[in-house]
């Protein structure tokens, strides 16, 4: 008799954003004549840069011709990416990684998910609250999680609350954990945590022998000083953290799909006998064991970054978002409406009006304006009574949908 992984059948209900769609599809089946505005999902809308089109291109030549075809590649990725990897993100902040510490990968979703493979199940997880779902959701289904409480919580996990109350700078865990999860950027507040208080996680891992999982996906939005634009911009960050990076938000590969991961060789984690692993060691055996790596004609895509058009060509890119969450973040404040973010990342989180729950304003902003955003609850408990929005739409949709937001919500 096969046995499922009774794991699975922790998890809340549908992935949130599969709940989402099939939401928008009832509504649309119900109004086909809706022009419906989505600003729910963070994927991208703009073209990819062409100095990335360009690059594609040539490689599709060289798949073409016998002299230049490559087939399997390294599962690590192929060392001309990530040498720019390291020449363009990591040394002009005074960061020292070798080539075999940069893993490439098609995501940051897939890795962040991935990581905890390579620790023991007895580890205790730390998340921010409200968070990313992938974060709880992959360390559920490995049986880390516990059983899920009346509260919407999971009762093997230490939940930090991130909200306004606290101006969502999350205070260091009450009890002792083994694994943090952090991102900042944050996804979903669009919060940032100045380097001060960074320092402090930073500490309390190396006096707990803890790690941190930082998830910078959103690093290149920063537009303030005294932001970290790297974890490892703080001292003795490269002994107990793991950081995620990705193309898709900062060069439009979400469709396309190419990240990559740092594991520096000084992160070790223990066996019960109390010996130090590298934790370099059991990511590179994970990822030769279950990943065929990135294909070639991506990872040449991706290099094309680190060129100068590349790295002009993301920058509009970056600009033409941030102007758009500048459009959304301000046309909703004047509204008399709470709103955070937007300003160091492409998310604005809202404070619900008329203490709304998350799902009853996704429902009453589907039926009255026909947008669609993103419940706060769908992050975690602390964000019921909160909203999340993208400015990941073109211009003219930004536009229209605060258009909107004025002349039709009714508030």
């Amino acid at each position: 008799m096969a046995l499922v992984n009774e794991n699975y059948l922790k998890l809340p209900g549908s992935y949130l954003f599969a709940e989402i769609g099939r939401r928008v599809s009832k509504f649309k089946s119900e109004n086909p004549d809706a022009d419906i505005i989505r600003l729910g999902i963070g994927d991208v809308t703009r073209a990819l840069p062409a100095a990335v089109i360009e690059n594609l291109h040539k490689a599709v030549d060289e798949m073409a011709d016998e002299k230049t075809f490559k087939g399997y590649g390294p599962e690590q990725g192929y060392e001309f990416l990530i040498q720019k990897v390291i020449e363009y993100d990591y040394t002009p902040r005074g960061i020292n990684l070798d080539c075999d510490e940069v893993f490439i990968s098609d995501g940051s979703k897939c890795d962040t998910g991935n990581i905890q493979e390579i620790f023991g199940l007895d580890n205790k997880i730390a998340v921010t609250d409200p968070v990313y779902p992938v974060y709880v959701d992959s360390n559920v289904m490995a049986g880390r999680a516990g059983i899920l409480n009346s509260e919407g919580k999971f009762n093997k996990i230490a939940y930090v609350p991130c909200t306004a109350e606290n101006n969502f700078i999350p205070a260091l865990p009450k009890e002792k954990v083994d694994l943090i999860y952090l991102c900042f950027p944050n996804n979903p507040t669009g919060m940032t945590l100045p380097k001060n208080e960074l320092k402090k996680w930073v500490e309390y891992a190396k006096a707990n022998k803890s790690i941190i999982l930082y998830d910078a996906a959103y690093e290149a939005y920063i537009q303030e000083n005294d932001i970290a634009h790297s974890i490892y911009e703080i001292e003795g960050a490269k002994e107990i953290a793991i950081e995620f990076r990705s193309f898709s938000k900062n060069a439009g590969f979400t469709g396309t799909r190419c990240a990559y991961t740092v594991v520096p060789k000084e992160v070790v984690a223990y066996t019960e006998a109390g010996e130090a692993i590298s934790l370099n060691k059991l990511w590179n055996r994970r990822q030769t064991t279950k990943f065929n790596g990135v294909s070639y004609i991506i990872q040449k895509g991706a290099a094309s970054v680190y060129t100068p058009e590349g790295q002009s060509q993301i920058k509009t890119l970056i600009n033409y978002y941030m102007t758009n969450a500048k459009i959304i973040r301000e046309g909703i404040k004047s509204m008399g409406i709470q709103v955070f973010g937007g300003v160091n990342a492409p998310y604005i989180w809202l404070k619900t009006p008329n203490n709304l729950d998350s799902w009853s304003f996704f429902d009453k902003l589907l039926t009255e304006a026909n947008i669609v955003g993103t419940p706060g609850v769908g992050f975690g408990p602390s964000g019921q009574g909160y909203f999340r929005l993208t400015a990941f739409g073109s211009r003219e949709n930004t536009e229209k949908a605060i258009e909107r937001f004025k002349t039709r919500l009714k508030i």
